[in-house]
């Protein structure tokens, strides 16, 4: 299991969930009540889905999270981004692109990327 579960919009981070950091009952609670919601059917892509396993959940929750990043809906991000790396331990990253579309990924740990600007010239070596 991964202790940390990304989720990337255009490739750069927006969101970093640390599964090493337990959540309290209350929550673990609401985590349940959203299985037992989606247990009655889901919508993915306009189709009802009468019994959606793991992955299909999976998707409709993080369609939810995208919505809520868009609409700045705090509660909703906190909720879906716990229920996908509680639900989901070997899930590593979420990727979504420009246009809304995303990835689960379980196979790519995330790498924080470090971005430094320098002009070549600029460098001098500290040995002479």
């Amino acid at each position: 299991m991964s202790e940390l579960f990304v989720v990337l919009v255009n490739g750069e981070s927006q969101l970093e969930y640390n599964r090493s950091k337990p959540l309290p009952e209350k929550q673990l609670e609401y985590l349940d009540i959203m299985d037992s919601k989606m247990t009655r059917g889901i919508v993915l892509n306009g189709e009802t889905i009468a019994d959606p396993d793991m992955i299909q959940r999976a998707q409709f929750v993080s369609m939810q999270l995208i919505a809520a990043l868009m609409d700045s809906n705090d509660q909703l991000i906190a909720a879906a981004c716990a229920y996908l790396a509680n639900r989901l331990p070997d899930l590593k990253q979420l990727k979504v692109d420009a246009d809304y579309n995303f990835d689960l990924v379980f196979d790519e740990e995330y790498k924080n990327k470090v971005q430094v600007a320098f002009t070549p010239g600029d460098l001098k070596s500290p040995i002479h």
